[in-house]
């Protein structure tokens, strides 16, 4: 086979590859059926050269697949199904050819089956149409909940509207907004997040979000403001771990002038701004007994009194409040109140662990990706299956927050538009001793910012050119000066160090 004919294969392939990814990420971004269809119509004839194609969706109250979506006019479904072939193709984990130039293929997302792709073609990639397929089973559990989720608020809504009609007392409220657009994920674990979400969202009730560090716990918070009726109010938020004791009655409460040294003028405090509003408490586990005891009586009695104040001020304010403690075993051990913990605690929603979440690191990454690349300026379009790979088998115990770490890290570092490599702890030498024998594993900058220095010696301070760190660590020598910048390493060092070893 002649040289030229080799190279038009391998661009062929790469050509094939690179349409893939574009569809694998865009498709990642899709909530609605328009949407989805638009997509479908872009992509499947590129990629599979098909003359047409029909989605069947399972029913899950009487197991029956129904169309869903087709090529063609509403009332015109170009691919004719017998029930016969549904049942055969769910007997199959391959596509099952049918007469006709028909063939089918079963769609699961989470383990479940969710539909079938049908198709006519004559030819057809069998590894490439289970990959396409593996994508549209997850798109379509992703725009099927949605759609649940915006039908469950839709007749909350309504229910709240004939109630506030009948009582006259309250003006009709606009239609609900479903804000989950920084919500990603599609497996059955975050189905109960939406799910809890659409739930509470309408109410005034209280909630408490429980989970690890970095599981998104703010986001979810977001969301039920989001999609509450103070939605046209900005959220306010406090992190109760971030301030000193003696400041943070002052931030939640506000103060009068004069109240305590340096308190120059009066300030309004977290619970006035939110008033009408949301106010959100991040790490609600770290506040101090007497600021819960504070912290109790404003909710109970709906009103606060600034520092140095000689008046109560009524307030209405919606709580949403976050940890990563486990409160009942705060209580259980005096640390933290008991009724207000059951103040707390009127809607608890759990949220899950990265690693109990694994289906979702697919959909996280393309998102990190599409969102980082423009932050740092980086052509990069997609990931390869040996990354991709790394990451699902990783127990993230730093949740998204450290997998969004590693993309940028990725990002910052790769020089191809496709990340080819990942460093996580297990795989790319990030982790300080062994994991679970009491060592301490370090956040993504110390681990580079050690890992840059330790090139710098042993290259003597040298950054670019023959044998300089840039060459060493595969970066541009402009990009690794940009990062000693940002990460505070000074290149003078180095030399001085070698000029006296």
């Amino acid at each position: 086979m002649s040289s030229a004919i080799l190279l038009k294969i391998g661009n062929d392939l790469a050509s094939e590859r690179s349409r893939l990814l574009s569809f694998s990420y865009d498709l990642a971004t899709i909530k609605d059926i328009p949407g989805l269809r638009h997509m479908l119509k872009q992509y499947l004839k590129q990629l599979l050269r098909i003359s047409a194609y029909l989605i069947t969706i399972r029913n899950a109250h009487d197991n029956t697949y129904g169309y869903f979506l087709h090529d063609g006019p509403a009332d015109d479904p170009k691919v004719p199904i017998a029930p016969h072939m549904t049942a055969a193709v769910l007997r199959s984990d391959e596509p099952v050819t049918f007469p006709g130039n028909i063939l089918g293929i079963r769609l699961k997302a989470a383990g479940e089956d969710t539909g079938i792709l049908w198709l006519r073609a004559v030819k057809f990639d069998r590894p490439l149409l289970k990959g396409i397929s593996a994508q549209i089973a997850i798109s379509i559990s992703n725009v099927v909940s949605c759609g649940e989720i915006e039908r469950q608020m839709e007749e909350i809504h309504r229910y709240k509207r004939r109630l506030d009609s009948e009582k006259h007392d309250l003006p009709e409220e606009p239609g609900a907004n479903d804000d989950h657009r920084e919500l990603i994920g599609a497996g059955p674990e975050m189905q109960k997040i939406y799910l809890a979400i659409g739930q509470v969202a309408l109410s005034d009730s209280t909630v408490l979000i429980l989970g690890e560090t970095g599981t998104g716990k703010e986001l979810i918070a977001r969301a039920i403001h989001g999609n509450s009726n103070r939605k046209n109010k900005r959220m306010i938020k406090l992190n109760c771990a971030a301030l000193p004791v003696n400041l943070i009655e002052s931030e939640l409460f506000g103060h009068e002038r004069g109240s305590f040294t340096g308190a120059v003028d009066r300030k309004i405090g977290k619970f006035e701004l939110a008033n009408g509003s949301t106010l959100f408490l991040d790490e609600i586990g770290e506040l101090s007994p007497d600021l819960q005891v504070k912290l109790l009586r404003a909710i109970q009695e709906r009103e606060i009194e600034r520092v140095g104040g000689k008046r109560t001020i009524k307030v209405n304010v919606r709580i949403v409040s976050a940890t990563n403690r486990d409160l009942q075993k705060e209580v259980a051990e005096g640390r933290f109140r008991s009724d207000l913990y059951y103040r707390l605690n009127v809607f608890p929603i759990f949220v899950p662990a990265l690693r109990d979440r694994l289906e979702d690191i697919p959909l996280l990454v393309s998102y990190f990706i599409q969102k980082l690349a423009e932050k740092t300026g980086k052509s990069v379009t997609g990931i390869s299956k040996k990354a991709l790979d790394h990451l699902m088998k990783h127990n993230w115990p730093g949740n998204i927050r450290e997998l969004e770490n590693c993309i940028e890290r990725s990002l910052l570092i790769g020089t191809h538009p496709v990340i080819e490599r990942v460093e996580l702890p297990g795989f790319g030498g990030l982790l300080s001793g062994n994991v679970g024998n009491g060592a301490i594993c370090k956040t993504l900058h110390e681990n580079e910012r050690d890992h840059i220095i330790a090139i710098l010696k042993k290259c003597k301070g040298k950054v670019g050119g023959s044998g300089g760190a840039a060459e060493i660590l595969d970066v541009n020598s402009s990009t690794l000066n940009s990062r000693m910048r940002k990460l505070d390493i000074k290149r003078g060092r180095f030399i001085e160090q070698t000029e006296h070893e």
